[in-house]
């Protein structure tokens, strides 16, 4: 019983907190528990004991039985408490690491170890415990997370961050801290900002362990994904170069013309799955900070985008925005969006924090998704209406899938204004 703490979630600790139901009030009921037993056993055997005071047979029975009796008391609470950890399991989903197993690396037992607070209770928070945040489907992929956490304590860090990816993609996601220090790079021959924007970078200053291209020539020409056709080529010119500047249909919106939509009031933005950090340069050039998500998915997308002089975030979309409620001007995503493998909770999961993150009256901007049916493109529609968001922009068009099927498929731009809810 007492209080469950998950380890879930964005934060590098969690907190239990004190109730009523907590350890110490489970250990007064079992006190209360085999005291009452124990009188009940003294009553019943007091009358036969007072005949006889003297009667060593009848006073060894007697501790006989309140041994039986206390016995039985502690084997009725161990299956009590078996019970109510299936019972936990089932209700959260998910098992507790079992530190005991052989198998954990003993730095992931150091890691995961809860630390009661110093001078008991906090009168603030209420917290009893600090206890350290680690995603829940960990458990589930525990050889791998041991591999991770098994390393030379102050030492250098393993060359594994393709691992620490595989991890986070199987939802174990944060990952623990660790105590070594990680594969340094050389970052000379960097430009300075502005100028590092759009100017072309050498292969030296990138890691390119765990990946399949070994340089930007290799990845010249490569479907990435639908948002990253030859994303890493910032020559003056390119395609690249050029996005959100010229339009090449209806669906492809100019940043100024969104701007335009949010009267002046632009300051702050977040780009999900933002490929190389184009949308993030373009709109530095008109004094909008953008944050970029992006993963390290066959290229080296993070370390590029810093590179630029931008601000990269590291983290899956099944993982909830580390940012407060309402922060966000204006939000753009693409194809990013497209989760869930048809699973409509899933996208519903994704597009309520993003609500959430997006102030009211800001802007929503759905670049170019991708719609393959029909089903997908009304799916979308009627989640966006739930929101009750205003249409400032709305476009159907086709576009050719060059990443895909390579045929015309309907394509949807949006912009979108969030309104203000009542209390």
């Amino acid at each position: 019983m007492g209080s469950v703490s998950l380890k879930i979630g964005d934060g590098t600790a969690r907190f239990k907190r004190a109730s009523l139901c907590s350890s110490a009030v489970n250990i007064l009921m079992i006190f209360c528990v085999i005291t009452t037993n124990l009188f009940a056993l003294y009553a019943f055997t007091s009358s036969s004991s007072s005949k006889n005071n003297t009667s060593n047979v009848i006073h060894n029975k007697n501790i006989s039985l309140v041994s039986e009796q206390v016995s039985l008391i502690l084997r009725e609470i161990d299956l009590s408490q078996k019970k109510l950890a299936q019972m936990e399991k089932q209700l959260l989903g998910y098992e507790r690491f079992d530190l005991s197993r052989p198998n954990i690396a003993n730095e992931l037992k150091i890691f995961l170890q809860r630390h009661q607070l110093p001078l008991g209770k906090d009168s603030r928070t209420g917290i009893t415990e600090m206890v350290s945040s680690v995603g829940h489907s960990c458990e589930k992929n525990s050889d791998l997370l041991s591999q991770f956490m098994s390393y030379k304590l102050s030492g250098t860090c393993p060359d594994d961050w393709s691992l620490a990816q595989k991890l986070i993609l199987r939802g174990c996601e944060p990952l623990p801290r660790r105590r070594c220090f990680s594969k340094t790079v050389s970052k000379l021959g960097f430009f300075p900002f502005p100028v590092s924007l759009w100017k072309p970078l050498g292969n030296n200053t990138f890691n390119w362990s765990g990946l399949n291209c070994k340089s930007f020539e290799c990845l010249k020409g490569k479907k990435l994904s639908r948002d990253c056709v030859n994303c890493f080529d910032l020559v003056s010119g390119g395609n690249e170069n050029q996005r959100f500047l010229k339009g090449k249909s209806k669906n492809d919106f100019l940043i100024d013309d969104v701007l335009g939509l949010g009267n002046g009031g632009i300051r702050v933005g977040f780009d999900i799955g933002g490929g190389s950090g184009s949308f993030a340069a373009r709109m530095f050039d008109r004094n909008v900070t953008v944050i970029t998500n992006t993963l390290n998915v066959d290229a080296p997308f993070s370390e590029f985008i810093a590179a630029r002089g931008l601000f990269p975030i590291y983290l899956s979309l099944d993982h909830r925005f580390p940012f407060y409620d309402n922060v966000f001007d204006l939000i753009h995503a693409s194809n990013a969006l497209d989760v869930g493998g048809g699973k409509v909770e899933k996208l519903e999961f994704l597009m309520f924090d993003i609500d959430r993150v997006l102030r009211a009256g800001g802007l929503f901007w759905l670049d170019n998704f991708f719609c393959d049916s029909e089903e997908k493109k009304q799916t979308l529609t009627r989640l966006i209406e739930r929101f009750g968001y205003k249409k400032l922009k709305w476009v159907v068009g086709e576009k050719v899938d060059s990443f895909g099927s390579g045929k015309p498929v309907v394509v949807l731009s949006a912009v979108l204004q969030k309104p203000v809810r009542p209390g």
